[in-house]
């Protein structure tokens, strides 16, 4: 898996391009909280749960129809309320995104099983064709290792840098269509 700092970078990122002028902490703190939810899964490994299970590591909840139903039940749960009248969609959207980005990141790894995008229809476990992410070890204490200066700088060149000039060429964007 991509580490838990990356998929929160992404979804921090993506939701500071998503409210231009004024960032909202609770759409970046429920936005973090979507990035990483994927991953409660591995709670499942110390139930005896199988890693390639359905409900196993990177199975149901790295999948599009998790995303698709944690945006669903984020949005109205933490955006009621006429504040966020006209914004439930683009919110939506944001939190699908966030979640989702959580699989694809796990696919760009070297290693574990792949990704059930398709799960439940379909359990077949997927890789993007590149994969140069190093994998992260699973558990906080396996992380703060030597090893882990690996992932995160693999993380920094692979996602880090493709995602903040992302950010920039939006926000450049939005700026120069704000400006005409």
């Amino acid at each position: 898996m991509a580490s838990a700092f990356t998929h929160v970078f992404a979804a921090a990122s993506l939701g500071v391009v998503m409210t231009p002028g004024r960032v909202v902490p609770r759409l970046l703190v429920v936005g973090a909280l979507c990035s990483v939810v994927p991953d409660l899964d591995v709670l499942g490994l110390r139930l005896g749960l199988a890693y390639g299970d359905l409900l196993g590591h990177r199975g149901l909840s790295h999948s599009l129809l998790f995303a698709v139903m944690a945006a669903l039940t984020m949005t109205p749960l933490f955006f009621a309320g006429p504040h966020f009248e006209g914004l439930r969609l683009r919110i939506g959207v944001y939190l699908f995104v966030v979640t989702a980005s959580h699989g694809v990141f796990d696919a760009m790894t070297n290693g574990g099983l792949g990704v059930a995008f398709f799960s439940p229809f379909d359990t077949t476990r997927y890789f993007l064709p590149m994969r140069p992410v190093e994998v992260s070890p699973i558990g906080i204490s396996a992380f703060f290792t030597v090893r882990s200066l690996g992932v995160l700088a693999s993380e920094a060149v692979w996602i880090g840098l493709p995602w903040t000039l992302l950010v920039l060429l939006v926000r450049a964007l939005v700026r120069a269509r704000a400006a005409s």
